[in-house]
């Protein structure tokens, strides 16, 4: 490559980088300063964020320009491509962070009731931790360094929890009619976009990784639970296809309203398919780890899932599925009982690819 030539890629490769620190310290500065506004309750802060946010737009339009004029000049391959097309994608990345601190500073002029100290404590606490991953994760991206990237990423599931705190926080609030129903609203996207903020520094680590390494981002694996009356045939029957034909697409596990009784036909039949039956045991819902709280899917085999549990989790997606067959009686004859297990086996297969394309879509065998 000439020297010329050469000189000229980093200078632009330069300005990129440039842009990218300077978009991003303008971020991080109009996030800190809507928290600021709505924890103070600082309404001329907040006209001053939501302005501010024009020349954060001004200077990603800028950025987005010199990355088509860098891929227009230099027409790049291999690293300096995977570079430019994550520089793109941080950009929304970064505007889209820079509208939530707007949204933010909008519900600060809109609350027209004290936050009191448990809110209060609650939103510092989510604005801290969503400031640091955001922090990392651009500090990631401007070193390149994907290691640090990748243990960024573990902060989510913290933000994760923390909203899930502070959403039962809030509807504890509304029950005890301590806001307003507009004030409600109000705190709980102010919530909201502040998990949203560590969403977006996630895609940030993702593009670093990528940009560095050329891994692309891996599919997300789904926690699924399945539940039914018993927890002997079906749902271990939902687990083992699960795995068999989804095997590093989730991970899967179910439970039973109270504990049934073992099924030697069953075991047999799962494992003449060849299908995964490591733990047999049925297992008590109400008995089991609080660990279902983090699943993505519910699935009920029998009646509502509200039924086994107080109340579904805010970011669980719970299905009913009525038409999955009963197992055989014990005192069915072996091919009569075969002849059912395989048409339970079928349904439950039907309804496992269809949730898995849903979830996964091409990326699910």
């Amino acid at each position: 490559m000439a020297p010329i030539y050469e000189q000229r890629l980093q200078e632009d490769l330069n300005h990129i980088r440039d842009g990218v620190a300077a978009v991003s310290s303008q971020v991080e500065t109009a996030v800190n300063q809507a928290v600021k506004a709505i924890l103070h309750q600082d309404k001329p802060l907040a006209n001053l964020t939501i302005l501010g946010d024009l020349p954060i737009n001004r200077a990603i339009r800028v950025l987005d320009r010199r990355c088509h004029y860098f891929i227009a000049r230099h027409l790049p391959s291999a690293g300096h491509l995977r570079f430019i097309s994550s520089v793109m994608r941080v950009n929304i990345a970064l505007e889209r962070i820079g509208d939530y601190a707007a949204t933010i500073a909008r519900e600060a002029k809109t609350l027209n009731q004290p936050l009191g100290k448990e809110i209060q404590a609650a939103i510092a606490k989510m604005a801290d931790e969503a400031l640091s991953m955001l922090h990392q994760a651009v500090e990631a991206f401007n070193e390149r360094n994907a290691d640090l990237a990748h243990a960024t990423k573990g902060f989510a599931y913290q933000l994760d929890h923390s909203f899930a705190n502070a959403f039962n926080l809030l509807t504890h609030k509304g029950e005890a009619d301590v806001y307003s129903t507009v004030n409600l609203f109000g705190i709980l996207i102010v919530f909201n976009r502040l998990e949203r903020i560590s969403d977006q520094a996630k895609n940030i680590c993702e593009e670093t990784i990528f940009a560095v390494t050329g891994e692309s981002k891996p599919p997300k694996m789904y926690r699924i639970l399945f539940l039914d009356e018993t927890d002997d045939c079906r749902t271990q029957m939902a687990v083992g296809i699960a795995k068999k034909l989804f095997p590093v697409h989730g991970e899967y596990t179910s439970a039973g309203r109270e504990a049934g009784h073992s099924r030697p036909a069953c075991a047999q039949f799962m494992m003449d398919l060849g299908l995964d039956l490591s733990d047999p045991t049925p297992k008590v819902f109400s008995t089991i780890p609080e660990d279902w709280k983090e699943k993505h899917v519910i699935v009920s085999l029998s009646g509502a899932v509200d039924e086994y549990m107080e109340q579904v989790p805010f970011h669980a997606i719970a299905l009913q599925w009525d038409d999955i067959p009963t197992p055989p009686p014990a005192e069915a004859d072996s091919q009569s009982a075969r002849e059912q297990y395989e048409v339970l086996y079928q349904h439950l297969a039907l309804h496992i690819q269809n949730l898995m394309d849903m979830l996964h879509g091409e990326e699910a065998p």
